[in-house]
């Protein structure tokens, strides 16, 4: 009986040691990563035990931690606001039609970018369409303004050359949803076509070569070779986008939407950034709500998880 835990603390011992000398062997690879994981600590798992304050009462003079536990009352006063259920309602709107109408332009774009023949052309088209991404969601919604506006370049053309009397794109419900879809089509499909390119660059050009010579065209090889060939990462990144199904980004819909689009703009996390900054500051009813956005997100992913792999794909879950 008291050679065990002696034992025990010579393995940890020999493990710990063994794990130094790993780390020390491969130092490099360490120190490229450590910046991640520094970022991951601070930013991801840190902010976990903020979540206790879904089931606090918060009062600032006593702190996160001295604040008094009041069980599930949060959620009770959650569950029972009509807003929070009509944020939800807007958030899935709103991300399916991401789903449907943003997703595929990625793959379309990066399917396009592939069958540029020329090296050169296909570099300039590949900056030109990755350089809105570094922009900010602010200077987006300015650009949009400029454009769209009541006074921008779509209606000086359209009262200048056909009289149509100017239109609100910016200020109406109706088009708030397409302006959103389009807006984030310019801004993100050609920094995430990237990933799909460099699937589409491991896809073995022997099968290229054997079905251009058999006859097949260009729309039948990017059917039946580059397509599939892909399969793998387009599911993943779909499942991704499905667990972000009730996240609404909080950057774009904040900087287009205005007093006059509030009715469609409110997602789940323009909801969670009203109550919590707006009129009494409660932070422990804003995280019951941002707890339970994230539960459903989890519950999402295991969802297109499981439903990727019914299909054939590899899943992310093992």
């Amino acid at each position: 009986m008291t050679g065990n835990p002696v034992k025990t603390k010579r393995t940890f011992r020999e493990w710990l040691t063994h794990l130094g000398k790993r780390i020390y062997l491969e130092k490099e690879r360490y120190i490229l990563i450590l910046p991640g994981i520094v970022w991951y600590i601070i930013f991801a798992y840190i902010p976990i035990f903020g979540l206790s304050l879904a089931f606090r009462k918060y009062m600032a003079k006593l702190g996160m931690f001295g604040s008094p536990w009041i069980g599930l009352k949060n959620f009770q006063r959650v569950f029972a606001d009509p807003a929070f259920f009509t944020s939800i309602i807007t958030t899935l709107r709103i991300n399916a039609g991401r789903l449907i109408f943003v997703f595929p332009f990625p793959i379309l774009f990066a399917l396009l970018i592939n069958e540029v023949r020329l090296g050169r052309s296909k570099k300039v088209l590949q900056s030109i369409y990755t350089f809105p991404n570094f922009l900010s969601w602010v200077i987006v919604a300015s650009i949009m303004i400029n454009v769209l506006g009541q006074r921008g370049l779509v209606n000086g053309i359209l009262s200048g050359a056909f009289g149509i009397k100017p239109i609100a794109f910016l200020g109406k419900p109706e088009y708030f949803r397409p302006v959103v879809f389009a807006t984030d089509v310019w801004k993100t499909a050609g920094w995430s076509a990237i990933i799909y390119m460099a699937s589409i660059s491991g896809i073995d050009v022997e099968q290229y070569e054997a079905a251009e010579i058999d006859g097949a065209s260009r729309l039948q090889r990017i059917w039946y070779i580059t397509l599939p060939g892909i399969k793998t990462t387009i599911l993943v990144l779909f499942i991704l986008a499905v667990g972000n199904l009730m996240s609404g980004g909080f950057d774009q819909i904040f900087n287009l939407s205005n007093s006059a689009t509030l009715k469609v703009a409110e997602t789940l996390d323009m909801y969670i950034y009203r109550i919590t900054f707006k009129g009494s500051v409660d932070f422990g009813f804003s995280s019951a709500v941002a707890l339970f956005r994230s539960v459903i997100n989890m519950l999402l992913l295991i969802v297109a998880d499981r439903v990727s792999k019914a299909v054939g794909g590899s899943g992310l879950l093992g």
